[in-house]
């Protein structure tokens, strides 16, 4: 079992299934099952999953002042995680509403409060270092401290950055240049995908880049063995929902990957861990056990 620090957002989400993207006005819409409420976010998505797959994990993120932090294990999803660094400050809670279609497209409302002007309690994150061998981050602005803390302590560094944008990039540069492991989606790309890698690599030499392609699959490139590899998805489940696959799927991988440094092997069974994880409503549900994903890569990769 491995001690894993996350960071970042925690918010109310609203999930809502529709015919097609872009949405057609029509005044009310009635379909049996196409809303999920619940908790969400990509860092509390990573939690979740690290902690499914048997991890020690610590997950600090701030909510409203009026809500309890037991807000964290409102959904109904038999793990639970410690609501001791979830922190009050918030003058509300964050919020999104995703709207996603048949064709996995999806559209992301969010309100992420004043999220970006509030500071972390450092103190109560630095009394997690020990003992803990990985921050995996959001790039909100609050989590920059806690990345230079853990970074003073020796921890290897985990960045999800799921919209990256050019514009944007210099925001970013803080996130870009110390994470160890990077998981990037392809949803605003427009240029090759193996040259956008590449200028990622050579910019900011990260040990792993996860470039994400949803259904095309994903990107694997590493520092170590200098090489850049094409994985294609996986189908162990019907999918029923998409939103969270990303946030799946770098947690098993590096779940794997702080286990046994094998890059392959790890991208396989985080592969599994997303195909299943799409077969579920809701971003924080359906995911494998070790048992099953040691069972489903020897009936697809015979190892």
């Amino acid at each position: 079992m491995s001690k894993f620090l996350v960071s970042g957002i925690l918010q109310r989400e609203t999930i809502v299934k529709i015919d097609e993207l872009p949405i057609k006005y029509q005044p009310v819409t009635d379909t049996f099952g196409s809303i999920h409420s619940g908790v969400g976010g990509d860092s509390y998505n990573e939690a979740i999953a690290l902690k499914w797959l048997g991890d020690e994990v610590s997950f600090f993120a701030m909510i409203g002042t009026g809500e309890n932090a037991e807000i964290l294990n409102s959904n109904n999803n038999d793990i639970e995680l410690d609501t001791s660094f979830i922190l009050p400050k918030l003058y509300a809670t964050p919020a999104a509403v995703i709207f996603y279609d048949q064709t996995r497209k999806q559209q992301i409302f969010e309100d992420i409060k004043d999220s970006r002007s509030i500071e972390y309690d450092l103190d109560l994150f630095k009394s997690q270092l020990k003992g803990s061998e990985m921050l995996i981050t959001a790039n909100a602005n609050f989590c920059r401290p806690l990345l230079q803390a853990a970074l003073e302590d020796g921890k290897k560094i985990a960045v999800n950055i799921r919209k990256f944008k050019y514009e944007t990039e210099q925001y970013n540069k803080f996130f870009l240049e110390n994470a160890d492991y990077l998981y990037l989606s392809d949803d605003n790309l427009e240029e090759d995908p193996y040259d956008f890698v590449k200028y990622i690599a050579e910019k900011y030499h990260p040990e792993i880049i996860i470039l994400g392609q949803g259904a095309d699959g994903l990107i694997l490139y590493s520092e170590r063995e200098g090489t850049y590899a094409h994985f294609n998805p996986v189908k162990t489940n019907e999918i029923v929902n998409t939103v969270g696959a990303g946030n799946a799927l770098f947690s098993c991988f590096l779940h794997y990957y702080n286990k046994t440094g094998d890059h392959n092997f790890s991208i396989k069974n985080a592969l599994l861990f997303a195909s299943y994880k799409i077969g579920f409503m809701g971003t924080s549900n359906g995911f494998m056990t070790e048992k099953e994903i040691e069972d489903w890569r020897s009936l697809i990769w015979k190892t």
